[in-house]
Order: structure tokens, then C-alpha cells, then sequence
């Protein structure tokens, strides 16, 4: 019963898992976004869930009430929000210039590409070297 009456937890722990999977499991970058963002919904749920009071009232002065909801977490969900969207934003700003440079978002796509660009760097390097003690 006890763990019945926790059940806004269990929901926490399952979308921290389910975003932590998508995150390390997934080849794809927009998938990883969506996976960080499943993560960041359940620590809010978390906060806000810690947050509430049984039977607390608004933080409002009123006859008759004594039991008063701390409203910080809330407003420090609020300033997360906006963070997390910024973020996210950003990382999608981030996924174009990649798809632009490399021609995927594919995580293994972009490997195969650096070590591609690295190689043949290697061999221009080389070739430059043993050109220059020929001369």
C-alpha cells in the first residue's frame, strides 16, 4: 500500500530511466535531445512533487489557515523550463550545423567521417614531410 501511495515517484523513476536509455542507446542526436529533455521533465515532476503540501494552502495571509505550500520549487521549475527550452534550442542549432558539416546526424555516420578527415590529414602531413626531404 505504501508503495501504491508513491506512485508520482514511480513515474519519476521510470522517465529517468526511459531517458537515460534513449540518451546512451541512441545513434541519432535529435533522439538524444529527446531523451535529455524526457530526463528533464522527470526531474521537474520531482521537484514539484517534493514541493507539495497536503492540504497547504496558497502562501496567501487568511483566517483560518495555518498549513502554507512552500512556492519556491514551483518558481524554480518555471526558471528551469525556460533553461531547458534555451538548451534545447541550442542543441538543435548545434544538430543543423552538424548535419551541414558531416551530411548526418548519425552519431556513427559522424565517427566514420572524422576518421575519414583524420586520415587523409594524416596522409597530407605525410606526404608534405617526404616531399620536403626530397628537396
Amino acid at each position: 500500500m505504501l508503495l501504491a501511495s508513491h506512485y508520482n515517484y514511480w513515474i519519476v523513476i521510470a522517465l529517468m530511466m526511459i531517458g537515460l536509455y534513449m540518451v546512451i542507446a541512441q545513434g541519432n542526436l535529435v533522439k538524444k535531445i529527446i531523451g535529455l529533455n524526457i530526463f528533464q521533465t522527470s526531474v521537474f515532476i520531482f521537484y514539484i512533487s517534493v514541493g507539495k503540501v497536503d492540504g497547504g494552502s496558497a502562501p496567501i495571509l487568511s483566517e483560518g489557515v495555518t498549513l502554507y505550500s512552500n512556492p519556491l520549487p514551483h518558481v524554480l521549475i518555471l526558471t528551469a523550463i525556460v533553461v531547458g527550452i534555451a538548451t534545447t534550442s541550442l542543441a538543435l542549432a548545434l544538430i543543423i550545423r552538424i548535419k551541414g558539416a558531416y551530411g548526418s546526424i548519425e552519431e556513427r555516420d559522424i565517427q566514420a567521417e572524422e576518421a575519414l578527415q583524420e586520415r587523409s590529414a594524416q596522409q597530407a602531413a605525410a606526404a608534405q614531410t617526404s616531399a620536403g626531404k626530397e628537396q
